[in-house]
């Protein structure tokens, strides 16, 4: 699904207008997309609920009009609230007049108490930028502090479509979205006034559409990249996959990649780690291939590894490096000859990406395809920025980055982003469960598991970061966003593979 911009949309409403449509008429259309989207959620005992569509007196307002109309001629309680002045744009004042002449009631925002079940919120449009002017401020207050439901008609009102800004906005339970998603709906913290987001089609047609927008990942697009298994295969066609994870002190990163990697179909998979971790990992992997490695006093993989290192990477169709590997001078080494050494597909995470921070330029020198996987906090560390500037411009910082740099950027956190600079994708699902150690060092084993059975840089990250927030979503299902574990995950991993095979 297409992310688009207020501009963006402007463009797209304008070519619908040369095509023949018109303002009045996609405001009908989208009223009702809208009223029937309710209708699907909220239809029981339509007739007993008291609802209040609460308008502006912008465009905004004629979707608002159009909406309580409808629910008053199916049986609610409807009302509107004018939120300031009395609608005076030709289109709104005549859907306006329409619902009052068949009996629908108005007031002003001070007249209303706000006793009732749900609340449509069409205050503002995707054209609201900055802080809402007086009385908007308190109509926000007001709608918050309520105990009705609240639904917002394309954006929650007080927020910005483009990029997500968010001084004082309405919180809504679910936001109807109209014809396509706007950046409010996945960047933060606009996203968390979104509350459930559903889109509604308004008849738009493809061809006012331009290509250039950013995406959302689809099941539907992820399945096409795992073509159905050949019957004559064997372990070495769906690739080999080395991990350089792992120090005395952590471990579980390399276990838990590891089995994120087995868990989704390479054939074959070579841990390599320092020495000491041998009694750790044997006791927590049966699958893999073993390579120990000489280590420093700090019981991370030490400069003398090198040369098993590079042996390693010539057998090797992928390799993962990062996950729990410890900051210091010899894994800076380490980390600064693979990617300047590797041949084969690499994902850099974690310690990895740490690990070069002070020397990121090296990774223009990489001599094949290279997916990092930041959390913002890192982000901000390879820019030189704070991570509350990498929250704020998500989008653009990992796009920039990419481009510059020649690599796929899979930037993590709620709504991941994932991009190689040119292409933009937004993945839509997972949840705060989520959000604990070794999450990270799971997707990085997914990543590299797809780059070794021979999909692109690109498709991995795409397919890893989609599978692994559906994984997280079922998880939170069947335990709870809280008790849920890593382990739980990785648990459900392997059968979910199932719903990506033809």
């Amino acid at each position: 699904m297409r992310i688009l911009t207020a501009k963006q949309i402007k463009q797209v409403e304008e070519r619908a207008f040369s095509s023949g449509f018109t303002e009045e008429g996609l405001m009908l259309k989208a009223g009702t997309a809208c009223f029937n989207m309710i209708m699907k959620y909220y239809s029981d005992d339509i007739a007993q609920k008291k609802i209040a569509v609460i308008c502006g007196n912008g465009k905004n307002a004629g979707d608002g009009f159009v909406i309580a109309d409808l629910l008053s001629k199916a049986g609610a309680d409807a009302s509107i609230v004018l939120a300031d002045k009395a609608p005076y744009l030709r289109e709104p004042l005549m859907y306006f007049d329409e619902a009052v002449s068949h009996g629908v009631k108005d007031y002003y925002f001070a007249e209303y108490d706000f006793d009732c079940d749900i609340i449509v919120d069409c205050i503002f449009g995707i054209g609201f930028h900055g802080e809402p002017k007086a009385p908007f401020g308190d109509v926000f207050d007001a709608v918050n502090n309520s105990s009705a439901k609240v639904i917002s008609i394309d954006t929650p009102s007080g927020t910005d479509a483009t990029t997500g800004e968010v001084i004082n906005a309405v919180k809504a339970d679910m936001t109807i979205a109209i014809s396509t998603l706007k950046y409010a709906h996945v960047l933060p913290p606009a996203n968390s006034f979104c509350g459930k987001v559903v889109t509604v089609n308004i008849g738009i047609p493809e061809r006012c559409y331009d290509t250039d927008y950013a995406m959302t990942i689809t099941k539907a697009e992820v399945k096409k990249c795992f073509p159905p298994r050949d019957k004559n295969s064997h372990k070495g066609s769906f690739g080999r996959q080395l991990n350089v994870c792992g120090s005395y002190l952590m471990p579980g990163a390399a276990v838990i990649c590891a089995k994120a990697a087995l868990k989704t179909g390479v054939g074959l998979l070579k841990c390599l780690f320092p020495k000491s971790m041998y009694p750790v990992i044997t006791s927590r992997l049966i699958q893999p291939l073993f390579c120990p490695v000489c280590e420093n006093e700090s019981k991370t993989v030490s400069i003398g590894a090198m040369n098993d290192i590079f042996e390693q990477l010539k057998w090797a169709n992928s390799v993962v490096v990062g996950c729990g590997l410890g900051n210091n001078d010899d894994t800076q080494v380490v980390v600064g000859q693979i990617i300047k050494s590797a041949d084969i597909p690499m994902v850099l995470d974690a310690d990895g990406i740490n690990a070069i921070t002070s020397f990121i330029d090296i990774i223009k020198d990489k001599k094949a395809p290279l997916v990092i996987t930041p959390h913002p906090a890192e982000m901000a560390r390879l820019i030189g920025e704070d991570t509350a500037y990498v929250q704020s411009h998500r989008t653009d910082v990992a796009k920039a980055f990419a481009k510059e740099n020649g690599v796929v950027v899979v930037l993590k956190g709620a709504n991941t982003v994932v991009t190689d600079g040119s292409q933009l994708f937004i993945n839509m699902n997972g949840n705060p469960g989520m959000a604990m150690g070794g999450t990270g060092d799971m997707l990085s084993g997914m990543i590299g598991s797809f780059l070794a059975q021979g999909m692109t840089a690109l498709d991995a990250a795409k397919s890893a970061v989609f599978i692994h927030g559906l994984c997280g979503d079922i998880t939170a299902r069947e335990i709870s966003q809280r008790g849920m574990t890593t382990d739980d995950m990785i648990s459900l991993l392997g059968a979910l593979m199932s719903e990506f095979e033809a």
